[in-house]
């Protein structure tokens, strides 16, 4: 094997790992944000704190994932993460403030009275804030960060597509996790929110390639138009799927086809955009560190990365089943 090849290799893999670490961190601390932001939406004290309840013992393990994306991007492609930090340096910073906005209400709604009220505010809040500031990251990203108003309105539905597609998930992991009138409220808001996911992400396939530097250029590549049609049909059977779970009161079906349409979309986002890291900006060959970075990175990633999955899964199998009120 040439240098070459084990270079191209190298590029390959951590493109997918990191792929792999985003759709991980996008299920994971998607739902939790979803259900902070349907905690706007609701008007009873004891119903928000289940809500809360249902994600405090997972939240701070999900937003993990998101802090090993960035070392990775960072090591492994250093030139788009310079590219992607620079352009982006607003919403990134309104993510990281959303983030202390939600951490802090976490905890001090427990020691509050009387300004509760205003706690929760501040955690769906923050996390309607982060939901959008990681829609307009990928929005920015997939239009290659080229400006003007058409751009300016992708933008906008990525941010909309972003803050349902959590409701979705959130409300889906609120189903499996409570009971009685908020079990049926997460039911609404998961039909609403699973047709609304659907049209924003119709509508973001059909801009990108209006839009998208690399839509139309990749799309009509040898094979890869025919395997995002099968990705698209497998996408419109987890949709149904959902709709299905939902009709016949699933507790876990919701939420595993929710899961499946996210992954889903993830991958055929991933074809479309290969092998760019960033749309008509960068390669991932152009982006990559050299090959003894990239090797030595995927020692250590191979050391936390099964630790990290570990983690999550006993967390989940611990807490899992409905959720018993807690009594104050």
């Amino acid at each position: 094997m040439t240098p070459a090849s084990t270079q191209d290799l190298l590029n390959h893999a951590w493109f997918g790992l990191i792929g792999l670490m985003l759709v991980l961190y996008v299920v994971t601390d998607g739902f939790d944000l979803g259900v902070g932001v349907l905690t706007l939406l609701q008007r009873r004290e004891s119903d928000r704190d289940l809500m809360v309840q249902s994600i405090g013992h997972v939240w701070d393990a999900n937003e993990t994932w998101l802090v090993v994306l960035g070392g990775a991007l960072f090591g492994a492609f250093p030139a788009a993460y310079a590219m992607i930090l620079s352009d982006l340096y607003v919403p990134v910073m309104v993510l990281i403030a959303s983030f202390i906005m939600r951490g802090a209400a976490i905890e001090f709604r427990h020691s509050a009275h009387s300004s509760k009220i205003v706690w929760d505010r501040v955690f769906g809040i923050g996390s309607l804030f982060a939901a959008v500031s990681q829609g307009i990251v990928l929005g920015k990203i997939l239009t290659g960060f080229v400006p003007g108003a058409s751009s300016l309105g992708f933008v906008a539905v990525t941010a909309i597509g972003v803050v349902s597609g959590y409701c979705l998930l959130g409300a889906t992991w609120l189903v499996k996790k409570t009971t009685g009138g908020l079990e049926s409220s997460a039911r609404r808001y998961a039909i609403v929110s699973v047709f609304t996911t659907v049209a924003a992400a119709l509508v973001v396939s059909f801009a990108t390639l209006k839009l998208s530097p690399v839509g139309v250029t990749r799309w009509q590549e040898q094979g890869v138009f025919h395997l995002l049609i099968a990705l698209a049909v497998l996408a419109a059977l987890a949709f149904l799927y959902v709709l299905y779970a939902i009709h016949m009161r699933g507790e876990h079906g919701p939420f595993v086809g929710a899961t499946l349409l996210f992954v889903i979309s993830f991958a055929g986002l991933a074809i479309s955009l290969f092998p760019y890291i960033v749309p008509g900006q960068m390669t991932v060959a152009a982006a990559a560190s050299d090959s003894a970075t990239l090797t030595f990175m995927l020692f250590g990633i191979g050391t936390v990365f099964p630790i990290m999955v570990g983690y999550n899964l006993y967390q989940y199998h611990l807490f899992r089943g409905k959720l018993v009120p807690v009594k104050h």
